[in-house]
Parts: structure tokens; sequence; C-alpha cells
């Protein structure tokens, strides 16, 4: 890969390091706050009967904690591959760290409305969009780091593009689901999670090990 030069005061990568940090601090706090929401209500029913009439919040605890996890693998997989950064893509990070610490919102949204005949279709909406915004903005940040050579001089081609293929599909299946989720809220509440699973559980590494042991 071909690379701009530092400056040679090493300032790129302090800025690298603290971008990191507060990023990581960032993600934590966000993955916590959802928990928060989990509780059950006060009622005459039984604990038992109560505990597991709050399956939305838990789904939706799920679902964000794995699509928070899968945007957070995505960006210490980008960050390993810098060498740099600059004023834009610290300003590109904080817009993707702004989505990533509002997801709790619609997070508690798709928990108190799922079910609901009349809201389900605009908390599953909110919730899809802000994910497919999060997802686009840490495609864009990888992108920006690729074509301002601010990507280590080490980085294989082949691994740049790898990183770039796989940054995709995510994109596609949140639009797919927030159409799906029009029609079909809980569906598409379910498919968010498929796709952040597909991101977490590394399946493409296991089968390309597997064709390197056949060959």
């Amino acid at each position: 890969m071909e690379n701009k030069a530092d400056d040679g005061t090493g300032t790129g990568q302090r800025r690298t390091q603290r971008l990191e940090a507060f990023s990581d601090g960032v993600f934590a706090i966000a993955i916590t706050l959802l928990v928060l929401d989990l509780a059950i209500p006060l009622s005459r029913q039984s604990l038992l009967h109560a505990f597991f009439g709050e399956w939305p919040a838990y789904l939706a605890y799920i679902v964000s904690f794995s699509s928070i996890g899968a945007i957070w693998l995505g960006h210490s997989t980008i960050t390993e591959y810098l060498d740099r950064a600059d004023s834009t893509l610290l300003r590109l990070n904080l817009l993707l760290l702004l989505l990533v610490s509002f997801l709790p919102f619609p997070t508690k949204l798709v928990a108190e409305f799922l079910g609901s005949r009349h809201n389900e279709r605009i908390a599953s909406t909110i919730y899809g969009i802000t994910l497919l915004a999060a997802a686009s903005i840490l495609s864009l940040l990888w992108r920006y780091a690729i074509r301002e050579g601010l990507v280590r001089p080490d980085a294989k081609d082949e691994e740049v593009s790898e990183l770039t293929v796989r940054l995709t599909p995510g994109l596609a299946g949140y639009c797919i689901l927030i159409g799906v989720g029009l029609f079909l809220p809980g569906v598409a509440v379910y498919g968010y999670c498929v796709v952040a699973l597909y991101f977490i559980i590394p399946i493409h590494r296991r089968k390309r090990g597997l064709r390197r042991l056949l060959s």
C-alpha cells in the first residue's frame, strides 16, 4: 500500500492511539447502557410471568449488543491497519461514535413497542436507519483512510481489499431489512441480529482455512 509519510514527529501515531482509546471508552459505555433498560415492571402477576413478558426487551438487548459488538470489531480491525489519523478521519470517527452512543435510544423504542400494532413499524424503522447510518460511516471511515494513504505501508493490498469487501454486505442487508420492517417489524429485528452475527462469527475465515487444507 502506498502511504503518505508522517512528519517525523509521531503526531499521527499519537492521534491513532487517542482515537482508539476514546472510541473504546464510548463503545464500552454504549454497550453498558443497554442493560440499564432491562427491568421488570411492578405488577400483581407472578414474577415468572412478568419475567417472560419482557421478551421484547431481551431481544432488543441481544440485537443491540451484537450490533455494537460487530461495529466495534470492524472499528478495531480498521484501527489496526491505520498508520496515522488526520483531522477529517477523527471527525468521521466522532460521527460514528455519535451513532453508537445513540443506539440505546432506538433499542428502548424496540423494547417498548415491538408487538404494538401501531408503533412497532416506526420503532423498527428508526432502529434500522440508525444501524444503517452507523455501518455506512464505518465503511466511509475505512474508504477514506485508504484514499488518503492513512493505512500502514506494510498492509497487503489483498488484506485491504478483503476488509473493504467485508464491510459492504451489512449496508445492503440493513437496506433490505428496513424495507421488510415496514411490513414485518419483528422479522426485521431478528434480521438485524443475523447481520451482526455475520460479522461476529468468522464463518468466512473457517471456510478459507478449510479450502487451504483441502488444496
